[in-house]
């Protein structure tokens, strides 16, 4: 089932995400869901407070960078057909220098920025079995799975920019809280939300 997905402005995705067990209720049609979600609007990350829900999950799958002939070949290789499900997940080191790249957020459509990450990640996770393992994650990999596990944090990527870029922005930021913008997928907006 495709869901909406929560707009900038909604408190959710400023919430720090609870860990959750095994029985979490309905956990493998959520996760079924946000895939489909995610597909839906052509992203290749998908957090659950993106959906309204939150907790520590996301979901990633990068195939599409996989067409980018700016990357190395092996790159390309590792993104296609990289799909993950991030279940508790904890970063536990992050390294090398960081690098910038133009990043986007299906909660905050229309709006693109240059952000600094580092290009290693090593993550703590669980899959859907709920066995806890330890893996790096380096490159554009890494890049999505930093911008997923800010969301489980309560963080945007708009939180990344200079401060000059955030006030070029603000207007944009503003009528995405309304509900002023207009995209292919369902979107849910906290201000419309609060006017019912």
């Amino acid at each position: 089932m495709i869901l909406p997905i929560v707009g900038y402005g909604d408190p959710v995705l400023r919430k720090v995400g609870q860990d959750i067990t095994p029985e979490y209720p309905n956990l493998k049609e959520t996760i079924a869901n946000m895939y489909e979600t995610m597909y839906n609007a052509y992203g290749v990350g998908l957090a659950a407070p993106q959906v309204g829900l939150p907790i520590r999950l996301f979901v990633i799958d990068t195939t599409p960078f996989s067409d980018d002939e700016d990357l190395p070949s092996e790159e390309q290789k590792d993104l296609d057909g990289f799909k993950k499900t991030f279940i508790n997940a904890k970063i536990v080191k992050e390294e090398g220098e960081e690098w910038g790249f133009n990043e986007g957020c299906l909660s905050i459509p229309d709006v693109r920025e240059d952000v600094y990450r580092k290009p290693t990640v090593t993550i703590e996770y669980c899959e859907e079995d709920f066995v806890m393992k330890t893996e790096v994650f380096d490159g554009l990999i890494a890049r999505v799975i930093q911008h997923e596990y800010d969301h489980i944090e309560g963080i945007l990527f708009t939180d990344k920019i200079s401060s000059l870029k955030k006030r070029l922005i603000q207007k944009k930021l503003k009528n995405i809280t309304e509900g002023k913008t207009s995209q292919e997928y369902r979107m849910k907006f906290y201000a419309a939300k609060k006017a019912r």
